[in-house]
């Protein structure tokens, strides 16, 4: 901090340490609760169990042990809990942002399109269905986000650590996404994945967040000049697909996995590719309605589950492992949408797939004998099925299927673009000309290559037929 202060002119007003930003940050309420985790992930170490040694149900030790056995002071799992009311009231602290915490409200174009959140079904039932709490337009509707990440980068690919977010959807559309406005509330060390258990973790803030639906807190409003009853849900969680499991307590994995259909889905079984006992029938249904929150609500209420690893979670009534901590939340029940899938996401596992494919980029790619024996097996593409050589598999080039020669243009087309500031990050140095392949791609990444970059870079690898019929097919490209 000595060396931050002494970067910028003189008498101005930085800290002068570590120490002494804390020392200003603590009063205002933005100070971070350290929470001792049991290491098997079965309990937080406060409230009743605030001066335990041990975790009462499996027994392990809440400090770390050195080499020789000898305890020490340190904590065998951290949880930072970031308590978000203090955030809150910052935010209404300032006016500008306070003006445009209520911009959906005062400043929306209302014309029955879809322009915001506000503009939503959902949002519209909430105001409809809890009168009070929609008849004060800064009350908030937050977003809950999380993910796992590696921290370290390539020093450890096993790490993952879980931040959990909150967005506020009150905020016009340009400023949702925003920095200044993510709110980070928790960060779940590793090394491994919270998993199942990740209700453990999200108990100090589902407390928070039941408090400022119960109760309120009041809050003062500078663009306003007045004090009022800040109110605060989640309106919905954002998330790819496997931490959607972990959220919701719905299985992502087999005959079941898909959160519509559940036990009525009707699938074809691949046999070497997937395992799971599907009744071999095609589908021709139309989609069925989605269950309400309360019937979700039936199937999970009854459902006793024991977080911690020792403790192998149980699949109950219909599709669930276990009653999220959700549930806990009294709207809960009563919203129509509780869980969205992150498109990036998806985008991302798409387009890692597809460019593992044609660059037939090992563990990437989706093409191999299991592939190619079920294609057979369901009539497609016979001549593609694969040849016995030896104690080797020959599979027979497929249209995809790009020589030494054209995966190197493929990469040279990828490895010369250059795009405006802001874009995406430095494509140049994603593309590995040695191995022929693409590293470090992030989720804005695959998605400016999968919608512009990649459809022109194909192109150079295109027979000159094949050009000319896309430039006729599609005029625009």
């Amino acid at each position: 901090m000595a060396k931050l202060k002494d970067m910028f002119p003189e008498n101005n007003e930085l800290a002068s340490s570590t120490y002494h930003t804390k020392k200003m940050l603590c009063p205002m309420g933005l100070d971070a609760e350290r929470i001792h985790v049991c290491p098997n992930d079965c309990v937080l170490y406060r409230k009743e169990y605030n001066e335990l040694q041990e975790c009462p149900r499996c027994g392990e030790s809440r400090y770390k042990v050195s080499d020789n056995g000898d305890a020490t002071n340190e904590p065998a799992k951290v949880l930072w809990y970031l308590p978000i009311v203090p955030r809150l009231k910052r935010l209404f602290a300032n006016a500008k942002d306070a003006e445009n915490l209520t911009w959906h409200a005062d400043k929306r174009t209302k014309d029955e399109m879809i322009r915001h959140v506000a503009d939503s079904p959902q949002w519209k039932h909430i105001d409809d269905q809890f009168e009070e709490f929609g008849r004060e337009s800064r009350n908030l509707r937050l977003g809950l986000c999380t993910d796992g990440i590696n921290p370290f980068g390539n020093m450890s690919s096993q790490h993952s650590t879980w931040p959990v977010s909150l967005v506020i959807y009150n905020l016009p559309p340009w400023l949702t996404m925003k920095r200044k406005y993510i709110k980070l509330s928790l960060l779940i060390s590793g090394p491994k994945q919270p998993g199942n258990d990740i209700d453990v973790y999200l108990a100090p803030l589902i407390e928070d967040l039941k408090m400022l639906w119960d109760e309120g807190v009041p809050v003062f409003d500078a663009y306003r000049q007045e004090t009022f009853t800040l109110r605060a849900m989640i309106y919905c969680t954002i998330n790819d697909f496997p931490a959607y499991g972990n959220l919701s307590g719905h299985v992502t994995k087999g005959y079941k996995a898909c959160p519509i259909c559940e036990n009525d889905t009707k699938a074809i079984h691949l046999e070497k590719c997937n395992k799971q006992a599907f009744d071999g029938k095609p589908e021709h249904r139309s989609a069925p309605i989605p269950l309400t929150g309360k019937q979700v609500y039936e199937q999970v209420k009854d459902i006793n589950c024991v977080f911690g690893k020792p403790y192998k979670a149980t699949t109950g009534q219909a599709c669930y492992k276990k009653m999220s901590i959700f549930w806990s939340l009294p709207y809960w029940e009563h919203l129509d949408v509780r869980h969205c899938i992150d498109v990036m996401h998806v985008e991302k596992n798409v387009f890692d797939s597809l460019i593992g494919t044609l660059l037939n980029i090992p563990g990437k790619t989706k093409d191999g004998k299991n592939a190619r024996d079920d294609m057979v097996k369901l009539g497609i593409r016979p001549e593609l099925d694969a040849v016995k050589k030896g104690k080797r598999n020959y599979l027979p080039p497929a249209c995809y299927t790009l020589s030494k020669k054209e995966k190197r243009v493929l990469c040279q087309s990828l490895h010369g673009v250059k795009v405006p500031h802001g874009y995406s990050s430095n494509i140049q140095r994603l593309v590995s000309m040695k191995d022929l392949k693409l590293t470090g791609l992030k989720s804005h990444d695959c998605h400016n290559l999968m919608q512009e970059i990649l459809p022109i870079a194909i192109r150079s690898i295109l027979p000159k037929t094949s050009k000319t019929r896309l430039s006729v097919d599609h005029p625009n490209h």
